[in-house]
């Protein structure tokens, strides 16, 4: 009986979301569907437009990036290299040659740095013992992996770190972090639980986006509310714009929790399936729950803002039809008038 030797496989997954300059034009496809995931799964998580691949070395070896776009303005920057221990230090420097690259190539894209996020996956596969076992003989490393720090962390750090964690099946595991996730799969099929991670980090840079937006509107409303009262005349003002004003961020406060709730919508009618339970931990490291309170009550301020602001600057409909009324008594008026001198004039003739 020939004895089959299984050779333990690594591998390091890198992941740049950001914001581009530019919307996205392409065929979409779906993600992959994940463990214990029911059939709509695949239609509930946004789908990708692939761009196009670039390869270019790295430490004298030929690596291939995955230029991905979630449409309007996100760009999804992923490649995966083979490693030979996964629980070495060395993961460090390959981890910042490779960001480099990455970078050159967001860069050239027209992206944004200050909102962008990276996000390292760190894989284990073609084994036959308990994941458990690599966690504990690497756990200092795995820690520190999962936080960016090449340091040794504290142990009650590092078993916080470790803490974070999920299984489906006996041989498997999934620990989460906010700077990376280390996935243990004997088969090796870790891209259906990349692309559940790729969504969270989508929703959050999503998030920082539309509150970096919200400031800015609340910045141009303080900038309106400052403007001396004088220009805020009948003629000049601003009814008109202070109501389109009005309109716009009610329109858009609409369209972006519909937009912001749709994932959150679906994932949650997945219930406990794995890919829910999942994508929760992950949005638990990433704070969305919080990120999403702070941006409602961002809107809604700045909603109420626009109401006051048109209740004492602007004239609303009863005003103006107010002014028309008395301008029209006395238009009515000086008819009379007019009318009573002419009478006046033709008997006295």
């Amino acid at each position: 009986m020939k004895c089959i030797i299984r050779i333990m496989k690594h591998q390091l997954t890198i992941l740049l979301f950001g914001e581009v300059s530019k919307s996205f034009r392409g065929t979409l496809f779906p993600t992959h569907a994940l463990k214990s995931a029911p059939h709509y799964f695949e239609k509930t998580v946004p789908h990708q437009v692939m761009l196009k691949e670039e390869a270019v070395k790295v430490g004298g070896e030929k690596i291939t990036f995955l230029l991905k776009g979630y449409p309007p303005e996100i760009l999804l920057i992923q490649t995966s290299i083979p490693v030979t221990n996964i629980f070495h230090t060395d993961i460090f420097s390959l981890e910042e040659k490779v960001l480099e690259q990455a970078y050159k190539i967001f860069d050239r894209m027209g992206g944004k740095r200050e909102f962008s996020e990276i996000y390292s996956v760190f894989t284990v596969s073609n084994y036959t013992e308990n994941p458990e076992i690599f966690t504990e003989k690497h756990a200092p490393i795995i820690a520190s992996l999962l936080k960016s720090e090449r340091f040794e962390l504290d142990p009650k750090e590092v078993e916080y770190t470790l803490s974070n964690q999920i299984k489906y099946a006996k041989n498997d595991l999934a620990i989460i972090d906010w700077d990376g996730a280390f996935l243990f799969d004997p088969e090796g099929d870790f891209e259906p639980t990349i692309e559940l991670l790729s969504i969270a980090n989508l929703q959050l840079l999503r998030h920082r986006i539309l509150d970096r937006e919200i400031d800015e509107r609340i910045e141009k409303m303080v900038k309106m509310v400052k403007t001396p009262r004088k220009k805020f005349s009948l003629f000049k003002f601003s009814n008109k714009i202070i109501n389109h004003q009005l309109e716009e961020i009610l329109k858009y406060r609409m369209a972006s929790i519909s937009a912001f709730q749709a994932i959150e919508r679906e994932i949650k009618l997945i219930g406990d399936w794995y890919s829910a339970r999942l994508y929760d931990l992950a949005a638990k490291k990433f704070k969305i729950d919080e990120w999403r309170k702070s941006i409602k009550d961002k809107l809604e301020s700045l909603e109420d803002a626009y109401t006051s602001l048109t209740e004492n600057f602007g004239l609303s409909r009863k005003d103006r039809a107010e002014y028309v009324q008395i301008i029209a008594f006395f238009v009515l008026q000086i008819g009379w008038l007019v009318l009573i001198i002419l009478e006046f004039l033709y008997f006295t003739r």
